[in-house]
């Protein structure tokens, strides 16, 4: 292979690499611009950080294009019964995503870990929460706290706990 071939290869690569980072950062964006008011909404209503339920939403359903947030509405990465024919899979089918939050909500109000946050950190403390989530075995990877925080700082997602949204129930017949 010679210099000039290289050289091509190499540009072709640095283009294909920016391109997936700027269709990434989109839907990235649009994610949380579709979902935050109702993680706001959630917020107002039960204590959990918004921070806390986009980011692990975010992270759980890689910003909703994994295959069980597209064929199971399920955003959050919580296993049960579906009923899909389209996919064989180990995690809860939802009739829209709408359901999949209200049951992320129920499901950390169940978790012995989190009931204190709901009096002390309502709303607040977004490291806490994970913390809390992360002892009470909401996931097996090591790194997943830290990788719920990044993109909570990453996306300066706890903005949204300060500065809450009107209740509206947008999404309440979206999938």
């Amino acid at each position: 292979m010679n210099f000039k071939t290289l050289k091509n290869y190499v540009a072709v690569l640095i283009l294909v690499v920016s391109s997936y980072a700027t269709v990434s950062a989109q839907s990235n964006q649009f994610y949380i611009d579709k979902y935050s008011p109702v993680a706001q909404e959630m917020m107002q209503e039960h204590g959990v950080p918004a921070s806390v339920i986009l980011a692990i939403a975010m992270h759980e359903s890689a910003h909703g294009n994994s295959k069980i947030a597209k064929n199971l509405n399920n955003h959050f990465g919580i296993k049960g019964k579906n009923n899909s024919k389209v996919i064989n899979s180990a995690y809860k089918g939802y009739k829209s995503v709408l359901d999949s939050y209200n049951d992320f909500i129920s499901l950390v109000k169940r978790k012995k870990t989190t009931t204190p946050l709901f009096e002390e950190d309502r709303g607040q403390n977004y490291k806490a929460w994970v913390g809390a989530l992360a002892k009470a075995g909401y996931s097996r990877t090591k790194d997943w706290s830290s990788k719920i925080i990044k993109t909570i700082e990453m996306y300066d997602l706890d903005n949204f706990d300060k500065n809450p949204a009107p209740i509206s129930r947008k999404l309440t017949a979206s999938k």
